[in-house]
């Protein structure tokens, strides 16, 4: 039987919405990738080009240090891995979490939240921070909390 785990990183509390409601449906447990130091609203400010996420993004080997505590992936077959789209690619923070742990022969597949755009170069950015045995799905962006048949749903289209 497959074990599987929802991980997340949420910096609003929109993925984190759908990330909770994933997590029931998958019957899957659940784990919040958090940053060490949180985004304050200055911080997320996309306008601002001095603002940490703006540096973060343009700056492909920044690696936001997260809280040390372990998800045990070594447990899991399947990981569903949601973000919001930054710049048309997971947050660097994803980064940071794929290089921590051993994901080899592990099978993730990507969900994410987006106010308007779509994963862009996202499944290639990630997959330079794991072992080429890792497959890495593009799923699919997941906004206003789709319900749980949706997400019943979703989650076939990957058996």
């Amino acid at each position: 039987m497959t074990k599987t785990l929802v991980a997340y990183f949420s910096a609003s509390g929109v993925t984190a919405q759908v990330a909770q409601n994933l997590a029931k449906v998958a019957k899957a447990d659940l784990y919040e990738i958090k940053p060490a130091e949180p985004y304050s609203d200055a911080d997320l400010n996309w306008m601002d080009r001095n603002s940490r996420s703006s540096v973060e993004m343009r700056d492909k080997n920044s690696r936001p240090e997260i809280v040390k505590d372990d998800a045990h992936i070594e447990k899991y077959d399947l990981i569903y891995l949601g973000f919001p789209i930054w710049w048309y690619i997971a947050p660097t923070i994803i980064n940071t979490f794929l290089e921590q742990y051993d994901f080899s022969n592990k099978k993730i597949i990507l969900f994410a939240t987006s106010g308007g755009s779509g994963f862009g170069g996202a499944v290639a950015n990630l997959k330079t921070s794991v072992d080429a045995s890792t497959e890495i799905i593009e799923g699919d962006i997941l906004n206003h909390n789709p319900s749980t048949d949706d997400l019943a749903k979703w989650i076939k289209k990957f058996d």
